[in-house]
């Protein structure tokens, strides 16, 4: 009995490569085959078929224009004589590297990428060279053998509910964060989810001075204005937030102030969450808090009143930037509208990532990374402040990915130490960029990164600055 649902026929073998070809003739052209060889040696020409360009074999093209077989060919071999093809017996046919064709034009000066530093000492920027690259792979490989169909569907702009039952666990666990999966929501990396807070919770944002001025940009683009809140060796003044009225909300680095260095006092801690108990809204930026090095440190302030603090972390610093991967923690009350500014922003977060990270962190390879991660950056803080000892020793906790090292009066100021800088190849930033407002009585440093160095080029990234600072 035949078969009434027969199996379908295998796919084909791909053929080739898509190309697309305008054959309409021009003006004093007849035929067919002229109008392909018009329009192959016009793409050649504009660069739209670049040197090396495989093309599609003579029996695809033909199949795809509708021409013979001989047409086609007859065609590339006439594109071959004149210098614009290549093809050899059992070869495909490809464009002809050709001499003689006009150079691009030139990039202006504000579009040519800039020529990376001979030594980098930016802050901000993990060792990217880093990435546990054999550990998510084989985390990826276990999050798509097991991963539902909808995980490749639209899915909940919260994010994928095992990334979430995930991150509710570690951040208990490693950051002392009252989390919930139901209120985690993922992020494109932290400075997404701070600009959907602003746009669903605030109107006035009280932020760091000094501080990242990127951050203060992103707050004021999400429609709120920004006032400064200004820090000392103890942290933000938040003992001050009592006085800004008009703030109705504030950012915080509580764990490694940036760009000071400093933790946040436990006064303070409590003068924050006081202030947030009486209508305010904390945010915490938890920068820097998996990397502290001289003690266990201190959890985060979310831990203390989770229904006003809204939580922040991302992968930016501990695994590398590009994977676009951050997370926030909510109070019951802003799940809702923040789910639903995420919704409308970009739909949800790429999903593949996050269950790969999630894998990651089930596992414990996270937890292995971040150590490993933890040492070496020690090191190289410890290697900083060995060789800067005296006159410029780094201020601040010994955590983080930066230390501020402060310019002592009669010494150099900043704009001969980035001058100075600049002629020996050294990339670093100073204090005095990361002000509210620039003034004259501003105290004056250098903001010293030491996780973006390689591991082999750190120690010259350190003779070069010693150089500068002689």
């Amino acid at each position: 009995m035949r078969d009434p649902w027969p199996s379908p026929p295998p796919a084909p073998a791909p053929a080739g490569v898509d190309l697309h070809l305008d054959l309409r003739l021009g003006p004093g052209q007849s035929g067919r085959r002229a109008a392909l060889e018009h329009a192959l040696r016009d793409a050649v020409r504009t660069g739209r078929l670049t040197p090396g360009a495989r093309l599609p074999s003579s029996r695809r093209l033909a199949t795809e224009t509708g021409l013979s077989r001989g047409t086609v060919k007859a065609a590339y071999d006439q594109l071959a004589a004149e210098g614009y093809l290549s093809a050899r017996q059992g070869s495909a046919t490809v464009v002809a590297a050709r001499t003689g064709t006009p150079a691009p034009a030139p990039r202006s000066p504000a579009s040519a990428p800039a020529a990376p530093p001979r030594h980098d000492l930016r802050p901000g920027r993990p060792d990217v060279s880093t990435f546990p690259t054999a550990a998510w792979l084989r985390a990826t490989r276990r999050a798509l053998a097991t991963a539902p169909a909808s995980a490749y569907d639209y899915g909940d702009p919260r994010g994928r509910i095992e990334l979430r039952t995930a991150l509710a666990e570690y951040l208990g666990r490693v950051r002392g964060v009252s989390a919930d999966p139901e209120r985690i929501v993922v992020t494109s990396g932290s400075v997404q989810g701070l600009a959907l807070l602003v746009r669903v919770a605030a109107s006035v944002v009280a932020m760091e001075d000094p501080g990242l001025p990127f951050h203060r940009e992103v707050v004021r683009r999400a429609g709120a204005r920004v006032v400064p809140l200004p820090t000392d060796a103890q942290g933000a003044r938040t003992d001050l937030l009592a006085g800004l009225a008009e703030a109705d909300a504030v950012v915080v680095t509580p764990a490694h102030q940036f760009p000071t260095g400093a933790t946040l006092h436990p006064s303070r801690r409590q003068a924050l969450t006081s202030w947030a108990r009486n209508g305010g809204l904390v945010i915490e930026d938890d920068y820097d808090g998996e990397f502290r090095y001289d003690r266990q440190p201190v959890g985060a302030v979310q831990g203390m009143a989770p229904d006003h603090v809204v939580y922040l972390g991302t992968t930016s610093k501990t695994l590398g930037p590009a994977l676009r991967l951050g997370w926030m923690v909510l109070p019951p009350h802003l799940v809702q509208p923040v789910t639903d500014a995420k919704r409308h922003d970009d739909v949800h977060t790429g999903s593949l990532g996050q269950l790969a990270l999630a894998e990651l962190i089930r596992d414990h390879g996270y937890d292995r990374h971040v150590r490993a991660c933890r040492l070496r950056y020690r090191r190289r803080r410890d290697l900083l402040a060995t060789r800067l000892a005296g006159r410029y020793a780094p201020a601040g906790i010994a955590a983080g990915l930066h230390a501020l090292v402060a310019l002592p009066p009669g010494g150099p100021d900043e704009i001969d130490v980035r001058r100075r800088a600049a002629r020996v190849g050294l990339a670093l930033e100073t204090l005095g960029e990361f002000w509210h407002e620039p003034s004259p009585a501003n105290p004056r440093g250098l903001i010293i990164g030491y996780g973006a160095s390689r591991e082999g080029a750190y120690p010259a990234a350190l003779d070069a600055l010693a150089g500068v600072l002689a």
